[in-house]
């Protein structure tokens, strides 16, 4: 789920988790605590801090990299993610998208050929957790993974590199609120079989099919966040 960059900014949690780093002697570079530890220490809830995350990392302050952490920026910001994120800022959902669709099908189509025993064991996690998310906000994290679990199998550092940066931008742009009707997903959520038919394909090193279920998912994505695919 999606904020609104003036929510995240007006959001008190926000100066919690700045202070936290701030204070405890975190410099550039340095790895921030799991986001399950963070909660607990800062008395947030899982949804709180993850809309404080997301306004610190859309500042420069933090970066993240699924599957490794969270990490503190370089003082000045790094040129290349502000200009990221200044792209998100500028991008419209829709056209994120259309960049989705141009960009994940070819990578799904590659893991299809490379992706090793340890990926698919990822993939397969992160869509069994994917599932069992008792929240919105722990399905969006494990959605993340696995989409970052496919880029990874593409055994192609250009094409992970490609994907971190889409993710960035992807992260930058401003949604505004998502409505969401339940608390959690529901077990008729389309986006679970259509992971299972991309993970498929790639297991059974079909790259065609691959591509296909990744389109497909993604262009079921964009139908339910636009009603036009």
């Amino acid at each position: 789920m999606q904020y609104s960059e003036r929510a995240l900014k007006a959001d008190p949690m926000v100066e919690k988790l700045r202070e936290f780093i701030q204070e405890g002697d975190y410099t550039a570079g340095d790895r921030l605590p799991a986001e399950r530890d963070l909660t607990v220490r800062l008395e947030m809830s899982r949804t709180e801090l993850r809309k404080a995350l997301d306004a610190l990392e859309r500042e420069g302050f933090i970066w993240r990299h699924v599957g490794k952490g969270t990490f503190v920026a370089e003082p000045d910001g790094n040129r290349a993610s502000d200009e990221l994120v200044q792209l998100g800022r500028n991008l419209t959902p829709f056209r994120m998208m259309r960049a989705r669709l141009v960009i994940e099908p070819a990578i799904a189509r590659e893991a299809a050929i490379n992706a090793s025993g340890k990926d698919l064991s990822q993939m397969k996690r992160a869509m069994e957790r994917a599932r069992s998310a008792t929240t919105w906000a722990e399905y969006e994290e494990q959605d993340d993974h696995l989409h970052s679990h496919i880029a990874e199998a593409s055994d192609n550092l250009l094409l992970v590199s490609l994907f971190e940066h889409l993710n960035q931008v992807r992260r930058a742009v401003v949604w505004g609120s998502v409505i969401r009707d339940t608390p959690r997903p529901p077990a008729t959520h389309t986006s679970f079989a259509e992971h299972a038919a991309i993970v498929q394909a790639i297991e059974s090193r079909f790259p065609d099919a691959a591509y296909e279920a990744m389109r497909t998912h993604l262009r079921s994505v964009s139908d339910r966040l636009f009603g036009e695919a």
